[in-house]
């Protein structure tokens, strides 16, 4: 409740700050302060604009150097006038000089994270052409110059840089590194591209209840994982889900017609052979669609041997709930709706392949799969232990059935708290259950991150599927669902677009129990 309020009042004070009815400010040296404030609620292109604006009026009245005072009216006769005298004003003013300030930190993204910059950040717009600047610390000279195709950047000998969420550091000599333009994603980028995944409605009570009575699985405690798909040629939706029975994870399909109302639930993947790698428990969910633009239908991918594929989650254990190390697997199906494991051996976990980092010691979990340019990418998450944290990796494949990780994994590390208490720090424990899709000209994340005594749905975008921004900002948070349903947690969700609306179902804990809930970009008629 008190991290909600934080943000209200966050949106509240930037909504005075772009609108008309604050007292207008009366100096540079104030105009200066009320752009910066701007920039660092996350509208950097605003502030942008009103130093173009404010100073650019300056140079329209053919201003050589800062004025002490200024209005947008003024004409050059003016210029001098202050205190209702006509030569009061200086026009060459320091206080004056805010663009010289303004300039480094809304363009560049350069910002000091500790004392002297011995740490800090560099973040460029994606919206301008061209920037450069040079900054003097007691370290040395941090030199950032911007073209159209690269970043270039000298990092001073024992100084870390933080760009787009990975450290780089200088220890032995003054580094200078290059990044290409292509690749790089803004923070400002990031939160105007989040926009229209926020404000959502919610769903009173669970569409799949934590014990949904499916005959001869009476025994299930808990629903969680859902995924929402279609079959070529088939109007109804399908949604598979797994169900916890004490012993393990199973996964369940149901159908519906709507979205809303969900039926006919039967097994889709049981508990493997005992002495395999499954035996404890599958989750499905990692499917091969036929796009994945994110407001494209949701259809599965039929391959030339007339199979429909998915990566999935296993548990080699029974009898307690998600038993370590855990595994992930590659199944198939010939109706899309029953399914079975298609190789016999676990395609990733702890054992390999390829070198396995700290990051994913202790247990592997969750995949999701992407078709692009002709190559397969799994991205899943992983812990180590004893801290318990989880973050996202990468492995590619050719093939489905022949995995290599990424070697610069992990492609979305758990967050850093700031000094920023009302934005940051939701997942700075988990970063957890990605779901990719391709949304224009970018690709963008959703997952669950977990930290501040609670799991959020958040999202992130990327340019070439490695290197992701994260919008610190949840877009939804456990406990916003007035009735109680998310009140622990809120996360793994499946995202559908249909009828001009997103709906996007995830696990919800709370007050009911662990089942799956929905929230809609616009109320539906049941919920008004």
């Amino acid at each position: 409740h008190i991290l909600r309020r934080c943000r209200t009042l966050h949106n509240r004070s930037l909504k005075a700050l772009l609108g008309d009815d604050l007292t207008p400010v009366a100096t540079p040296y104030m105009y200066h302060l009320e752009c910066l404030a701007i920039s660092r609620h996350g509208e950097r292109n605003s502030a942008l604009d009103r130093v173009r604006s404010y100073w650019g009026a300056m140079l329209d009245v053919n201003a050589t150097t800062f004025f002490e005072a200024f209005e947008k009216k003024e004409t050059l006769s003016d210029t001098a006038k202050f205190y209702d005298r006509p030569f009061a004003r200086s026009l060459c003013h320091a206080w004056a000089a805010g663009p010289c300030a303004l300039y480094p930190e809304i363009c560049l993204g350069l910002r000091p994270l500790s004392d002297g910059w011995e740490q800090w950040t560099c973040d460029p717009l994606d919206t301008i052409p061209s920037a450069f600047a040079i900054i003097e610390t007691k370290y040395g000279t941090i030199d950032v110059q911007l073209d159209r195709d690269n970043l270039h950047v000298i990092i001073p000998k024992g100084t870390s840089m933080m760009l787009m969420g990975k450290v780089f550091s200088s220890s032995s000599s003054s580094e200078i590194l290059s990044f290409p333009r292509k690749s790089l994603v803004s923070s400002q980028s990031v939160h105007e591209w989040s926009q229209k995944y926020r404000g959502w409605h919610h769903h009173a009570s669970h569409i799949i209840e934590p014990n949904p009575m499916i005959p001869d699985f009476e025994a299930i405690q808990m629903t969680d994982v859902p995924t929402v798909y279609q079959l070529p040629g088939d109007d109804l939706f399908y949604m598979s889900f797994i169900g916890f029975d004490g012993d393990g994870y199973q996964t369940f399909v149901a159908e519906s017609s709507d979205l809303l109302h969900w039926g006919n639930i039967r097994l889709a993947m049981g508990y493997g052979d005992e002495g395999t790698f499954d035996h404890g428990g599958v989750v499905l969910g990692a499917y091969l669609y036929e796009s994945y633009d994110v407001d494209a239908p949701r259809i599965l991918k039929r391959m030339d041997d007339g199979k429909f594929y998915s990566l999935y989650g296993a548990y080699a254990k029974k009898g307690t709930y998600e038993p370590d190390p855990g595994y992930q697997g590659l199944a198939s199906s010939e109706d899309g709706l029953v399914w079975r494991r298609e190789k016999g051996q676990s395609i990733l976990s702890i054992y390999g392949p390829g070198i396995v980092k700290d990051w994913e010691k202790d247990s592997i979990y969750q995949p999701w799969l992407v078709e692009h340019d002709g190559t397969y990418y799994n991205v899943y998450n992983a812990k180590t232990m004893p801290q318990w944290i989880e973050q996202l990796g990468l492995a590619t494949s050719k093939d489905l059935h022949n995995w290599t990780r990424h070697s610069d994994n992990p492609i979305l590390r758990v967050g850093k708290r700031t000094d920023d208490a009302s934005i940051d720090g939701f997942d700075t424990q988990f970063t957890s259950d990605a779901k990719v899709f391709y949304d224009g000209d970018k690709w963008v994340m959703f997952y669950f991150g977990v930290g501040k005594g609670g799991a959020s749905i958040m999202i992130a975008f990327s340019k070439d599927l490695i290197q992701w921004v994260r919008d610190p900002i949840p877009l939804y948070t456990a406990g916003e669902n007035p009735s109680g349903l998310d009140k622990q947690y809120a996360h793994k969700i499946s995202l559908v677009w249909r009828d001009e609306k997103w709906y996007m179902f995830y696990c919800a804990v709370g007050n009911s129990g662990r089942g799956i809930g929905l929230i809609t970009s616009q109320a539906l008629l049941c919920d008004k």
